[in-house]
């Protein structure tokens, strides 16, 4: 679907290869996310980078991955275009995800 997803150290990385997250693939992406977070790490970043652009379906999807994670996972997002980073902060979910300028600097990160 427009998922990268590679394991380095104890992290599941997940790049999103979309322009868009919205109501057209929002089931779709749920589903894969799920499907590539069953197992894995306990940190998993999403890496958003290349999406410029997403709604309030997306932002759905997006924190039902985080509550199927449960509470010993983690989800922390990555490299958030000005236009996304307006949504989250707008719906005030940036208060709910950690979320970091870029890959690198989610990667150095600790996990708490």
């Amino acid at each position: 679907m427009g998922l990268k997803c590679r394991v380095t150290g104890d992290v599941l990385v997940v790049a999103v290869d979309l322009s868009r997250i919205d109501a057209a693939i929002a089931i779709q992406f749920k589903e894969d996310m799920r499907s590539e977070t069953q197992t894995g790490p306990d940190r998993v970043i999403l890496d958003l980078s290349k999406v410029d652009f997403i709604d309030s379906s997306g932002l759905g999807a997006i924190v039902a991955v985080r509550k199927q994670l449960g509470d010993a996972r983690r989800l922390d997002l990555s490299g958030l275009t000005p236009t996304v980073k307006k949504v989250f902060q707008l719906t005030r979910m940036d208060t709910v995800f950690k979320i970091f300028p870029d890959l690198d600097d989610a990667m150095a990160a600790t996990a708490s």
